[in-house]
């Protein structure tokens, strides 16, 4: 039986990771090579090799509601799109309300996990690690954890921009950028369309000369701020938007998304246009970016093809002159170096993983791995969603199939990503945020039952059905229920809108002069539309009626 488990960094998933396990009565050991908790949300002025790495203005572009663990909301007073700072002063109110610091080993890096000699038998492992002292030590778990993430390793692709060698500035990785403070007064090229590609555009464009964003496939923008001042991913991400993109084919989201897209501003003015559908690819997060493009402070640019000395050459046969930096935006290589390489399965050019968790072609399933995966929703709720199941299966709580299912499974959906998504080495982890938590949920046993909770609880129904699929609703019911749930679902929008009320405004007219006053423009505006109709169309009913839209609205 699964007693001792290994968790392999503290942050956010490695947090999270910590407290299923006690959950479960299991004794966890959490290795953290760096001194605090966090992982790529603790800021530091100089890059740690082997670690992640953020910028000094960092803000998370997933809103708080929507991001954080689903037994503990994040401050009402918090805002809803977090600086860096906020994110870790969270992360710090979660890790010492469920007590898991003193189950973490700080400044103690893993070098190693091996099987032990008799894990055919026994499904145990070895893990070295080392101190900040040098100390070596061997330690025997029953399970291990991996959290390492999958943006500690940039990929900076030389070899693919001839020239580079003769450049006579100073270029670098998105990875060693910490604010735009070098720029001032340079001529900047931005590689990559990426959202971090895209913030460094947009903070570099207030100091340099001239910003340029060079990008080979170019993308999708899209805001933050969604209809009703409300945050995009809690306006669309709901069980009502979910059932339809099963129920519709992918092409009519694609034209009806792309089309509202370009309401706000038309990718192909702005040079953005890419070659993928809306769908097909996580888009960019940037409500600046545009408006930099339209005043001129960021000029999109083809794919890179030579550098010569000062001069950058694009494939369009344009040309920038007097280039002084150069930043690689250009993503991130992943890796689990501890781990032997016959450990974990290889499907086509990824690492296959039953579910995006478990080798499937292990003897004894006391390996897992959370928070490896890439979708357009927070890492926190999934993270947690994985590490729940994970701990069960130690537990010995849930079984999986046999490995020959499991292989099978991992094959198939290597397909189904290469089918509907744009996929590299860099990004082979995409999922759909809804479907996969509730995949998850499901093997748990906490995915919401919606015609249970249509007959017993219709209001809920009503929050969990058109609202959005925060992560309070896989603590409804199941192992795991938290009795705070249901008020945390009802109120996720006083708390969203809670940080914005920092002005007091005169309340609206709700006396007999307001309603006369709204009467009078019904009346008034009834009357001119009847006046239009009578003197512009003999019959106005087919009129009317054919301009009749269907409308929703939620609160």
């Amino acid at each position: 039986m699964v007693q001792r488990v290994a968790v392999i960094g503290a942050g956010p998933s490695g947090l999270t990771s910590v407290k299923a396990c006690l959950e479960e009565g299991l004794e966890p050991t959490c290795f953290e090579s760096s001194d605090d908790i966090g992982g790529l949300w603790m800021f530091k002025e100089v890059p740690e090799p082997s670690r992640a790495s953020i910028y000094r203005s960092l803000t998370i572009n997933i809103s708080k509601e929507m991001m954080c663990y689903s037994d503990f909301p994040i401050p009402a007073d918090y805002p809803n799109y977090m600086h860096h700072s906020k994110i870790l002063k969270y992360f710090r109110m979660y890790a010492e309300h469920f007590k898991i610091l003193k189950h973490i080993r700080f400044q103690t890096s893993v070098k190693k996990v091996t099987q032990r000699p008799d894990f055919s038998r026994t499904g145990q492992w070895e893990v070295v690690t080392k101190t900040k002292d040098g100390l070596e030590e061997r330690h025997i778990f029953d399970a291990v954890i991996c959290c390492s993430g999958h943006y500690t390793y940039p990929n900076l692709p030389l070899k693919d921009f001839p020239g580079i060698e003769t450049f006579e500035g100073k270029y670098f990785h998105s990875w060693d950028y910490k604010g735009p403070e070098d720029m001032h007064g340079k001529r900047v090229v931005v590689i990559g369309i990426g959202n971090s590609g895209g913030d460094i555009a947009v903070e570099s464009s207030k100091f340099a000369e001239q910003v340029y964003m060079s990008t080979r496939r170019g993308a999708w923008v899209i805001r933050q701020v969604s209809d009703n001042s409300v945050p995009v991913d809690m306006m669309y991400n709901t069980r009502f938007v979910h059932i339809l993109f099963q129920l519709l084919p992918i092409n009519f989201f694609n034209w009806f998304g792309e089309k509202k897209l370009n309401a706000m501003y038309d990718h192909t003015t702005y040079a953005l246009k890419p070659k993928h559908r809306l769908f097909s690819q996580i888009p960019v997060i940037n409500d600046d970016l545009p408006l930099k493009i339209l005043s001129g402070s960021v000029i999109i640019k083809p794919n890179v093809k030579e550098i010569c000395g000062s001069t950058v050459l694009f494939d369009d046969g344009s040309t920038v002159e007097k280039v002084d930096t150069i930043v690689f935006a250009t993503g991130y290589n992943y890796g689990f170096p501890y781990l032997p390489n016959n450990v974990l399965y290889k499907s086509g050019h990824r690492v296959g993983l039953y579910k995006h968790v478990f080798p499937p072609n292990l003897e004894h399933t006391t390996l897992g791995v959370v928070g490896f995966i890439h979708a357009l929703g927070a890492i926190m709720p999934q993270a947690e969603m994985q590490a729940r199941w994970v701990a069960r299966v130690f537990k010995g709580l849930k079984k999986l199939p046999s490995n020959q299912t499991m292989i099978k499974a991992v094959d198939k959906d290597t397909k189904d990503i290469e089918k509907n998504y744009i996929v590299s080495q860099l990004t082979p982890l995409q999922v759909d945020f809804v479907s996969y938590m509730d995949d998850i949920a499901g093997e748990i046993g906490v995915r919401p039952s919606l015609p249970w909770l249509f007959f017993t609880d219709y209001q809920l129904f009503k929050h969990v059905f058109w609202g959005p699929v925060s992560s309070y609703q896989y603590r409804l019911m199941g192992p795991g229920k938290w009795d705070g749930a249901r008020k945390a679902i009802f109120t996720q929008f006083d708390r969203m809108y809670q940080p914005l009320k920092s002005r007091k405004l005169e309340e609206p007219e709700s006396s007999i002069t307001g309603r006369l006053v709204k009467l009078s423009l019904v009346i008034l505006g009834g009357g001119a539309a009847a006046y239009y109709f009578h003197t512009h169309h003999p019959d106005p009913i087919p009129t009317l009626l054919s301009n009749i839209r269907p409308q929703a609205a939620w609160r």
